[in-house]
């Protein structure tokens, strides 16, 4: 049985045209899910959540996304870190229970990953996290990308610890804001998202200026670079199949929305709906095959992290195909709905405008595809070699 009930995402599909216009933060969307107990979707029933499985949690996912894209990615950053607790505690890992205490208390978190120009990600930052005497860090940077910016009362994020006697090293921390919005000289929001797409997220770059995590809330000290820490495997599985989930909901809406155009149009040359064109019935096929593949991907990955199955070096590289794999089927689906609904679709009120809009958001998720195929690519025939220099005498 769904969690998310019909009626509600009725309501929420009618507001994404709202909050997409005028660029605003979808508030009372959140207000519905928040009542709905879906922030605490990931959280186990010991901790005082809904207690659904990633697996679930995926096809959940895809639904509101076919709803309101928007809504369903920024939701998803929230879901991310719930994931990530989970799959942790579910190996024997406790050290993120705080946040599923904490989701299950109506916090809300944020991932505060990424930062401008740093292509390393989660093995490299160039915020900086200076170590305090109580064991907090205070952290120094600009994060990018800060989806829930409006709201958000919990900030996952990382930085360089470089003046520890064991330095470097990447300080992974949660940040509390308690009173999110108010002006404050550590935390700040700058307010600047104005995009093409994704706009409800109100994804804004968000300044720390030695913004402190208390001790409590430092849970990892790693080595910069790749790490074996089940950490990362934890953040990189959740954030791209919950990714992947909302991108394959974009697609599974866009597809709904060309067969109703096929069927609802009438071709003046031959008379016949154009669901009687060859050719039309050629691209709702290959948007339907496309689909079809994606989503025995993205429920069979879910499943692996929840049932512990140990692909071992492996894992990298089918995170990151599911999710190149989403965002590109769901670009190629809106493209074919696109040119099924013809010319209409072109109005900025067409519900296939937007989704055609914000499914480029996808190439801008990690990993992208230069970086997808470069994993896959060591997966197949192992690291590049550092180039051959011949010296002379």
């Amino acid at each position: 049985m769904p969690f998310l009930d019909d009626a509600l995402l009725a309501r929420i599909h009618d507001r994404a045209p709202g909050y997409d216009r005028e660029n605003a933060f979808f508030a009372e969307d959140l207000d519905e899910l928040r009542a709905a107990g879906y922030l605490t979707a990931l959280v186990p029933e010991s901790f005082g959540g809904a207690g659904l499985t990633l697996a679930q949690v995926v096809r959940e996912q895809a639904r509101l996304a076919a709803a309101a894209p928007a809504t369903a990615l920024a939701i998803g950053m929230h879901l991310i870190w719930t994931g990530v607790a989970k799959a942790l505690l579910d190996r024997g890992d406790d050290s993120l229970a705080f946040v599923l205490r904490e989701a299950a208390e109506g916090e809300l978190f944020a991932f505060a990953i990424s930062e401008p120009a740093n292509d390393l990600m989660l093995f490299g930052s160039t915020t900086d996290a200076a170590p305090l005497p109580d064991g907090s860090y205070a952290f120094t940077g600009t994060k990018i990308f800060t989806s829930l910016s409006p709201a958000w009362t919990r900030l996952g994020t990382l930085g360089l610890d470089a003046t520890s006697v064991d330095a470097p090293k990447l300080v992974h921390a949660v940040i509390a804001r308690e009173t999110p919005g108010a002006a404050s000289t550590r935390i700040s929001s700058l307010g600047d998202w104005n995009t093409l797409g994704m706009r409800a997220t109100q994804s804004h770059t968000t300044r720390l200026d030695g913004a402190v995590a208390d001790a409590a809330r430092v849970y990892r000290r790693l080595d910069p670079g790749p790490s074996a820490d089940p950490l990362i495997f934890g953040i990189f599985a959740n954030f791209e199949i919950l990714v992947a989930a909302v991108y394959a909901g974009i697609g599974d809406r866009a597809l709904a929305l060309g067969v109703d155009a096929a069927a609802s149009r009438t071709s003046a040359r031959t008379g016949l709906s154009r669901d009687q064109d060859p050719d039309v019935r050629h691209r709702l096929a290959d948007a339907a095959l496309a689909m079809d593949a994606l989503w025995p991907q993205i429920d069979t990955l879910a499943r692996d992290v929840d049932e512990r199955v140990d692909h071992g070096t492996h894992w990298f590289r089918r995170l990151v195909g599911v999710k190149v794999n989403a965002t590109r089927t769901a670009r190629l689906v809106v493209d074919q709905a696109i040119a099924v609904a013809g010319g209409a679709s072109f109005s900025r009120e067409h519900e296939l405008s937007r989704l055609y809009r914000d499914v480029l958001a996808g190439g801008f998720h990690p990993s992208n595809d230069d970086s997808a195929r470069a994993t896959i690519a060591t997966d197949l025939l192992g690291p590049l070699l550092p180039p051959r220099v011949d010296s002379h005498d």
